[in-house]
């Protein structure tokens, strides 16, 4: 039996419930990751996700003719670089100014250390989610990602 503390990503990054969403994408770029934990001091308040990001991009109904090179980009991309930046303007609007706690998901979907990773596969599944913060009572102490899993079971085999 594989237990999730195997498995996780020990001290994940997370980033700060009042954090300009650019911040955070800034740091799932530096990191190659599509997710963080959002805090309130020591305490798990939120998930914040690329499919967060995402859908404040598709409320504002960008122009069909604007290339944008990535939705992740968009945030840092400067004026300048906009060719239809007059249609798109209300549309992204301080987009990077929003406070992360308007933009996450706000209820987390959480497991502890001792759990079976065969649990928190099926729960993944579940609830249609890729990322599972970990807790040690109320502090956050790793996540886990579907990668993570994966890995985990092809390192049992070749083994």
């Amino acid at each position: 039996m594989m237990l999730v503390r195997d498995t996780m990503t020990k001290d994940p990054v997370t980033c700060a419930a009042t954090a300009p969403l650019r911040e955070a994408v800034a740091l799932m770029k530096k990191h190659h990751i599509g997710g963080l934990p959002v805090m309130e001091g020591e305490k798990l308040v939120g998930i914040i996700t690329e499919s967060d990001i995402i859908a404040q991009l598709e409320t504002g109904r960008i122009s069909d003719d604007l290339w944008l090179p990535s939705p992740l980009e968009v945030i840092e991309l400067p004026v300048r670089e906009f060719i239809n930046w007059e249609k798109t303007k209300h549309a992204l609007t301080n987009i990077g100014d929003i406070p992360v706690k308007k933009v996450m998901t706000h209820r987390v979907i959480t497991v502890t250390e001792d759990m079976d990773i065969e649990e928190a596969a099926a729960l993944m599944l579940k609830e249609h989610i890729v990322r599972l913060p970990v807790i040690r009572g109320k502090a956050l102490v790793g996540i886990l990602t579907r990668a993570d899993i994966v890995q985990a079971v092809g390192a049992s085999y070749t083994t």
